[in-house]
């Protein structure tokens, strides 16, 4: 559909992240109208595992979809699209979409026996072209495989929906699965782009488990009548999945050429780059990095992360005062110690180790401190090892992707601390971009969608209207990353090596 210029299209996001379930509502130059937040409520059992709600996480969205349209008065929307974590889902009936299982979240790690029983079936390079992925209890599989374990009877005329599906579901009525989350699932034939379903029967799962796999942002349907009148929506409003959120923010930031690159800075941090197709052999395999299916169609993504960058940072200034520090106050500390290298070092592990050497068992470290060791310092070795950390991930998506990474787009909370994001600049040598963009998983997940309506042409308009928008650049010094060059290669990789190699 061509864009009226004297026409106001607007579109709708939905995100459910860990922390927190949001809608959004946007017009269609990335505008924000209003936002509506829950909090992603995680209950223990009492049986050694812990579940989501996925009554409780329905009733939150439709709740949320409401407020943002009478906080606007809009009931006209063109679209909706949903991202939301990767690996999260549960088990519907086919024909009633009655829950039949536990919606368990991506961090539960009951489903580590399971996963090795995986590991066990074949050699992990074979494991990982057919997947994509370095095998964790956290993907979909494994988990699909624990309840299996636990009660055969959920999987009668079941089907596996990610969280994003769930919710699609029940707005469109339309069980459906999207290519970036697909293959988030190790069930998903990344060579063949299938359900790989003869090797699944090797672990007594059932064929027809998977819904259809649909690109990103393709309308799945209309929010039903129904439905419609009780959200308070207009007739005619298109229900799309977006996708795994992290792919989906890459959309929002403008990062949706080969060679471009994403960094969400976060709790976590993650760094998401699209590339074209290729055949993954043992040198993707060794960077540690995963891949899958972007959201931008014909394209594939490389991803790797530090589940502990942002959140190394809350844990820091938590311990530096009975109250926690304030942002300013560390701000204040950052900026009383000298430009380049600090004397401690910090080593981010306190989630374990990710991409590119993956270890859920290595832990966190500070080395080279002293009686001169203050908060200053303390606060300074992490975030300088964290920017180290995604200067190891920056190394090897280069040496896969061959093409030098010298920008990277990024969004999230750790964007506001500037003295942080020049130590990243400096270290990696690369210019930081970051778009006036708050909510980028929300703000992707609905371009995905207007993409998949036609509202918008292609992917690459979105960053011709974040550039309009305006950006800040963080452009690297070039004396400091030498410095910090020389501090990496010679300390920092050879001693996180070492820790590697210890379990404690």
């Amino acid at each position: 559909m061509k864009r009226r210029s004297w026409q106001v299209v607007h579109m709708m996001g939905i995100d459910l992240g860990t922390s927190n379930r949001k809608v959004g509502l946007f017009d269609e130059e990335g505008r924000v109208l209003a936002i509506s937040s829950r909090p992603t409520t995680v209950i223990e059992t009492g049986q050694g595992y812990s579940v989501y709600d996925p009554e409780q996480l329905w009733n939150d969205v439709a709740a949320m979809i409401k407020e943002v349209l009478a906080q606007t008065g809009v009931s006209q929307v063109a679209a909706i699209g949903i991202a939301s974590m990767a690996e999260s889902g549960l088990l519907v009936n086919r024909s009633t979409g009655k829950v039949q299982s536990p919606c368990l979240p991506w961090f539960e790690t009951c489903s580590t026996p399971q996963a090795e029983r995986i590991r066990q079936s074949d050699a992990p390079l074979a494991l990982f072209q057919r997947s994509g992925l370095h095998l964790s209890f956290k993907h979909g599989l494994p988990k699909l495989m624990w309840l299996h374990d636990q009660d055969a009877s959920m999987f009668t005329d079941a089907v596996w929906l990610t969280m994003s599906g769930f919710i699609a579901y029940r707005l469109s009525g339309v069980m459906a699965c999207d290519p970036t989350l697909a293959t988030r699932t190790f069930a998903y034939d990344i060579r063949h782009e299938c359900w790989d379903m003869e090797w699944l029967k090797e672990f007594g799962l059932p064929e027809g488990l998977f819904p259809q796999v649909l690109p990103s942002g393709s309308p799945l349907g209309t929010v039903t009548t129904e439905l419609a009148n009780v959200l308070g929506l207009g007739e005619g409003t298109t229900v799309a999945i977006g996708g795994h959120d992290h792919v989906c923010a890459s959309l929002a930031v403008g990062a949706v050429h080969p060679g471009d690159v994403f960094a969400s800075m976060g709790t976590a941090e993650t760094l998401v780059g699209l590339m074209k197709p290729r055949h993954l052999g043992q040198a993707e395999f060794d960077t540690g990095l995963s891949y899958g299916f972007h959201v931008v169609p014909g394209y594939q993504f490389w991803m790797g992360g530090n589940a502990a960058s942002g959140g190394a940072l809350e844990w820091i200034r938590k311990q530096l005062a009975d109250d926690a520090l304030t942002y300013d106050q560390m701000k204040a500390l950052m900026a009383d110690v000298p430009d380049g290298p600090g004397q401690a070092l910090f080593f981010p592990y306190l989630s374990g180790s990710g991409a590119p050497y993956p270890n859920s068992k290595t832990r966190a470290a500070f080395i080279g401190l002293s009686y001169a060791s203050g908060k200053a310092e303390l606060v300074r070795a992490v975030c300088e090892g964290t920017a180290y950390q995604l200067e190891m991930i920056r190394r090897s998506a280069e040496q896969v992707s061959g093409e030098t990474i010298r920008e990277i787009r990024a969004v999230g909370g750790g964007t506001r601390i500037r003295t942080w994001l020049q130590m990243k600049a400096d270290v990696g040598n690369a210019t930081l971009i970051v778009p006036p963009v708050d909510e980028a998983t929300l703000l992707g997940a609905a371009y995905a969608a207007l993409i998949g309506t036609g509202h918008i042409g292609s992917a690459t308009e979105l960053q011709g209207l974040i550039e309009q928008r305006g950006v800040a650049r963080i452009d690297p010094d070039a004396a400091r990353h030498m410095l910090y060059a020389a501090r990496y290669e010679q300390v920092y990789a050879p001693m996180a090596a070492a820790l590697r190699q210890m379990e404690l």
